[in-house]
């Protein structure tokens, strides 16, 4: 009975964290480029009484044995990069990805980060940025007289200048894509850095060498589907619900014994 008790236990924990990953999904449904979470779960080790395949007599062996499991564990938690609805904005800095790759943006201290978070702004210089002013990667200015800006589905940016008959090219925007991108690791504000469960980075033009195209005037929603996650989380609430239970006929049980003996 104690056994029960401690792999309740363990079930209690695993449930809980299960439907962290199922709020955080929701709490993250209307953020641009969100990529879902889903948690990976493993059992834990056996107590082996009776080894399958022992020896009962000189004669016979056991066929299946005595194995006693201990519970359950979180192994890990997976992101899942499918691909989100594009939403339709008609502002000409809203940046959407349809297939692989990712933006690219100078962090901080210098080294890259990586989102699927095409909104885009324009900063007090003209430079494109994110929300929170980091700039993109490799950078393109826009200069004060543009009259409008184009981006391409190749990730060509030209605008048109008040004194000019013509487009001016003013930088290609590139995306990065990776062997492995859930090995990426999530750092928060819709960024992921590069590590060695991804690969390193490659970068090319969208479009081409496997990488999606840039949408201008577009934004990736978020791929959580709200029913899904809703059955998720009712799923996740019966098993804590049945592990409490165990948890609670041990602890009867216990208590019957205690009191008769």
């Amino acid at each position: 009975m104690n056994g029960a008790l401690w792999v309740s236990k363990t079930g209690l924990s695993a449930q809980d964290t299960a439907l962290r990953m199922v709020s955080n999904n929701l709490a993250n449904v209307s953020t641009v480029g969100f990529k879902r979470d889903r948690g990976v779960f493993e059992d834990l080790l056996y107590q082996v009484n009776r080894q399958p395949g022992g020896l009962s007599t000189q004669a016979s062996e056991l066929p299946s044995g005595l194995q006693l499991g201990t519970g359950v564990r979180t192994a890990g938690s997976q992101k899942i990069f499918t691909q989100g609805t594009l939403q339709v904005t008609e502002q000409s800095l809203d940046l959407a990805i349809n297939g692989r790759g990712f933006f690219q943006v100078l962090l901080a201290d210098g080294s890259i980060g990586y989102t699927r978070n095409g909104q885009l702004h324009m900063n007090a210089n003209g430079d494109m940025v994110t929300a929170d002013g980091r700039l993109l990667e490799p950078a393109i200015t826009i200069p004060e007289n543009a009259r409008t800006v184009t981006i391409g589905d190749d990730g060509t940016v030209s605008a048109m200048l008040a004194s000019d008959t013509s487009p001016t090219v003013l930088g290609n925007i590139q995306l990065a894509d990776f062997v492995n991108p859930g090995g990426l690791e999530a750092m928060g504000d819709n960024l992921f850095r590069e590590t060695g469960a991804s690969g390193p980075a490659q970068v090319g033009t969208p479009g081409l060498d496997g990488l999606g195209v840039v949408r201008q005037g577009a934004l990736e929603n978020s791929n959580v589907s709200v029913v899904e996650e809703l059955v998720n989380m009712i799923t996740t609430q019966r098993a804590y619900e049945m592990n409490s239970k165990v948890i609670s006929t041990a602890d009867e049980m216990l208590g019957y014994v205690n009191q008769t003996l």
